[in-house]
């Protein structure tokens, strides 16, 4: 007997029947050979830290880091998921064959692949590896069937991503909230949360802190077409009256009349992020509504996989385009004049190097019947982009005129579009404000002179503008790097925080604990927001580029480029200095390195002290390069932002002599210290200090 495992039962139900296991059981499907069975999901977890030590139920300092010696995973207690999982287990223990069904994704094959390890699975296993769930699609992927140990990265992939996060969170969130946190509140912080919230915080303190300036242009009008005078913007209103004056009663010549024709370029296919960002700005969906509205066209067989990261179609798909085209009869409009000739294959829509496991998300045929409204217009999205992207190119006429009045110049520029090419295919779309963008300049002659209406336009300058859930997922995607074009966009996306995937659920659990909140489509930092960010001064845990840098580790992971051990390794490593940082209370931001400029003029009693020390002439023990320097809390490293190395004046409550401190840098080890407080409780101790060979201070 052959066992498939899906991962929803509706999609569990569509497989049984397409290979005849028609027989419902209790929990699963029966028949000619196979048994169909599912899961909801993740039915198993990563072990909590009490199931590990029951001391680990409790939030202390002294406790942390928690790193378990081996992780385990566990069935969620939860009495539907238990009974489902013994199913599985039983089911599995029987059978002849396991094929894992699952979503052919990362998270997908992390669901599986902890129910059959919990389950004990002893029996082979194949892989189901499908991007529709149309009959066809299913049919081809059972004749196709893979070997599991194809997807070993992927499940190495998937289990550092659980285990970071995990790891960090609990870590990072006991640390922070035990030390910091008030009236029992819990200061969660997460591996791509905390670095998404930074983002938003920072942006709102540019915005409070922006003083809005006035400003005034020269502009005039010249046959219909405005020119903007092309001097820096005026600071005050006497200036521009001047300058108005100046101008009146005088001719406006033109100096140059220039057309270029250009093209724009079609647009790309959607991967996940791309249709959040569209549907967020056309109909102010956010990004886990569209998530859940695509997915839902997915499970009803309309569109394909959707929680990809690709804008590309795989090579082997071009004979597929004309036949999936064909069954569009509702956009046969459009469609018609593509299907009267070949289908043009270019780099920008099939390239194999661009795709791994699955392709954009594109229309699978099937016409779509009994859907929702909502789910029709995330379906227009993708229908229409599949038709855009194999039309010809749109082209341009860009115009660029000056002109002058005396010695004062001015400048029009404008865009006819010629051709609409793939523009054809929203015509019925387009607003009548973008119309009128594209209205036709007139023709002008070099040379021509005639009379013209001045006038003084004023401004304001303008603070930042907010996060919008779209321009905050392509936040995420480039790692807080204002990026527009294209293909850098595609560059960056290894280093995006966050996978697609999962990136709606972080800003929704942004939004659920209080940290961000909408005023209309703007995102907002609240207090408590902007509080827990102001608390955390350790740049890893904020910075959107660090963190993008280890999700390209976990792609690396999962191509086989990068090992999950060493990753491990360096995520403990991580979260022990950290731990050590906060506890001790070594932020580097209170590691000042003075300045002639800065310095005040220390007492007698303190120049004394600086005198009997020579710390400002040892070398640094870490870099060997360059020498230590005295800031306000800390000796460091003068090239302290290469080197990191530092040791504050005060452990464990305890502040250290400058004897102590030089015996600690030289010799790596203190004499005897006495009245060492242990983190969380008033329990003195003694020992020495050694300094360990990764620079930590630990006590002995």
């Amino acid at each position: 007997m052959k066992l498939c495992i899906a991962e929803k039962p509706s999609v569990a139900k569509d497989i049984a029947e397409i290979i005849g296991a028609k027989v419902r059981k209790d929990g699963y499907y029966e028949g000619n050979g196979y048994q169909v069975t599912w899961t909801f999901g993740h039915l198993c977890t990563l072990k909590e830290p009490h199931d590990y030590k029951e001391s680990w139920k409790y939030w202390r300092l002294e406790d942390l880091p928690i790193i378990p010696p081996n992780f385990g995973i566990k069935v969620i207690n939860d009495t539907g998921v238990q009974k489902q999982f013994s199913t599985i287990e039983n089911l599995v223990a029987q059978c002849d064959e396991v094929i894992n069904c699952g979503d052919a994704g990362q998270e997908g094959e992390l669901i599986q692949r902890w129910v059959l390890l919990k389950a004990k699975c002893k029996a082979p296993i194949k892989r189901l590896w499908i991007s529709s769930l149309t009959e066809e699609a299913i049919r081809e992927g059972f004749e196709k069937l893979r070997e599991s140990k194809q997807y070993d990265n992927l499940y190495a992939a998937g289990s550092a991503r659980a285990i970071g996060d995990w790891m960090l969170g609990i870590n990072a969130t006991r640390l922070f909230t035990v030390k910091f946190g008030r009236k029992q509140s819990t200061l969660s912080i997460g591996r791509v949360q905390t670095p998404t919230l930074a983002l938003i915080v920072q942006r709102q303190k540019e915005i409070d802190a922006f003083k809005g300036e006035d400003y005034w242009e020269l502009k005039t009008k010249y046959r219909d077409t405005e020119f903007l005078c092309q001097i820096e913007r005026l600071k005050t209103a006497e200036k521009a009256e001047k300058g108005l004056e100046f101008l009146k009663d005088k001719e406006f010549e033109i100096t140059s009349f220039e057309q270029k024709e250009g093209k724009e370029g079609n647009p790309r296919l959607y991967d996940l992020t791309s249709l959040q960002v569209e549907a967020n700005k056309k109909y102010a969906y956010s990004a886990d509504e569209t998530l859940r509205l695509i997915q839902s066209l997915y499970e009803k067989k309309i569109v394909t996989y959707p929680r990809v990261d690709t804008t590309y179609l795989s090579e082997d798909l071009h004979p597929k385009v004309a036949g999936i085209l064909n069954q569009m009869k509702y956009y046969s409009r459009f469609t018609e004049k593509l299907l009267s000739q070949p289908i043009p294959k270019t780099k920008t829509v099939f390239d194999d190097k661009k795709v791994t496991d699955h392709h954009a998300i594109i229309p699978t045929g099937v016409v779509p019947s009994g859907i929702s409204p909502d789910e029709q217009k995330i379906y227009d999205l993708v229908a229409r982009r599949f038709i855009a992207v194999f039309y010809p190119e749109c082209k341009v006429s860009n115009t660029v005129v000056l002109g002058k009045v005396e010695t004062l110049e001015f400048k029009a520029t404008g865009k006819q579009i010629i051709e609409q090419g793939w523009r054809e295919v929203y015509t019925d779309l387009t607003s009548k404000k973008e119309s009128e963008e594209d209205k036709i300049m007139p023709e002008f002659t070099e040379g021509e002179k005639g009379p013209h209406e001045p006038f003084i336009h004023q401004g304001k300058t303008t603070p930042p503008k907010y996060y919008t859930e779209a321009t905050l997922l392509r936040a995420m995607e480039t790692a807080g790097k204002q990026v527009e074009d294209e293909e850098m966009r595609e560059l960056m996306k290894d280093n995006g925080i966050g996978r697609p995937s999962t990136r709606a659920n972080i800003i929704e659990t942004l939004f659920r604990r209080k940290y961000i909140e909408k005023k209309k489509k703007n995102i907002v930092a609240t207090p408590t927001g902007i509080a827990l960010i102001d608390t955390i001064q350790n740049e890893l845990l904020k910075s959107a580029e660090l963190t993008g840098l280890w999700e390209k580790k976990l792609r690396l992971i999962e191509k086989g480029e990068y090992q999950l051990d060493v990753f491990k390794q360096e995520l403990y490593q991580m979260v022990r200095e950290l731990t050590d940082e906060v506890i001790f209370n070594t932020y580097s931001h209170n590691f000042v390195i003075p300045t002639s400029t800065e310095e005040k003029k220390p007492e007698k009693k303190e120049r004394k002290v600086v005198e009997k020390i020579s710390i400002e002439s040892l070398d640094c023990p870490k870099c060997k390069t360059a020498k230590l320097m005295k800031g306000k809390t800390a000796v460091g490293c003068s090239n302290f932002k290469s080197c990191g190395f530092k040791i504050p004046f005060e452990l464990m409550g305890k502040k250290l002599t400058e004897t102590q401190l030089i015996q600690l840098i030289t010799k790596g080890k203190t004499g005897q210290i006495k009245g060492f407080i242990v983190p969380g409780t008033n329990e003195q101790k003694s020992g020495k200090l050694i300094l360990d060979s990764t620079w930590n201070v630990g006590l002995e």
